[in-house]
């Protein structure tokens, strides 16, 4: 019997799901409970500069738009960032802007970041540590880092043919952010997605973790 290796969800998968995204009201309840537990735990402001890394369709920065300065959203998945700037053009929004960026092979941008905030993505990142460290380096001092995503699990929400990690676990996920460089890291849990299995409906916790770039060296 021949092995069917594990699948990524690469860009490409996005690109075909793009145009229906917005569509899933599971998909902007998401969006609008992070949004809401990122507005409770981080003082935004209208001068932050944010970045909103593996952005999607912007169904998380679109409700913290009018909170922030200049926001920065940044997708591997051009259908995505279609949507986005179709989006972003509807509204007449000038301080947002889509852009291709994967930043596990792109060089960084050159600019630097009062906020970054990622949903549901780091997931889909195979080196955990390199992230956050690339993260660290974007943010200004004090800055502060918003990860949104699923506690450890079993590899059930994928399936076992996707390959990704299985959620984090919120120590071992702590420990890697101050690795990093990371201070003051908090975790909230903000919902629950609920998934029909075999053996009946399943929740899998969504949590969002905060964390700052210290001020001083």
């Amino acid at each position: 019997m021949t092995h069917t290796p594990p699948t990524k969800l690469d860009a490409a998968h996005f690109d075909s799901k793009a145009r229906l995204w917005d569509d899933n009201p599971v998909f902007r309840e998401r969006g609008l409970k992070i949004a809401q537990a990122i507005r409770q735990a981080v003082p935004l402001h209208p001068q932050m500069r944010a970045l909103d890394y593996g952005c999607g369709t912007g169904l998380l920065s679109f409700p913290l738009k009018d909170e922030l300065g200049a926001i920065l959203l940044a997708d591997s998945s051009n259908g995505m960032l279609d949507v986005v700037r179709e989006k972003i053009a509807a509204q007449g929004v000038h301080h947002m802007m889509a852009l291709q960026l994967d930043l596990m092979s792109d060089p960084a941008p050159a600019e630097r970041f009062d906020l970054i905030a990622t949903a549901m993505t780091l997931h889909h990142v195979p080196d955990t540590d390199a992230i956050l460290r690339i993260f660290h380096g974007l943010l200004q001092p004090g800055g502060y880092l918003c990860v949104a995503d699923l506690d450890q699990e079993d590899g059930s929400f994928h399936g076992p043919e996707v390959d990704v990690h299985h959620g984090f676990d919120q120590a071992d996920l702590s420990r890697r952010a101050a690795q990093a460089g990371f201070t003051d890291i908090r975790f909230q849990t903000v919902f629950n997605i609920a998934k029909e299995r075999e053996d009946g409906t399943r929740d899998y916790p969504v949590f969002l973790m905060t964390a700052q770039r210290a001020r001083h060296p």
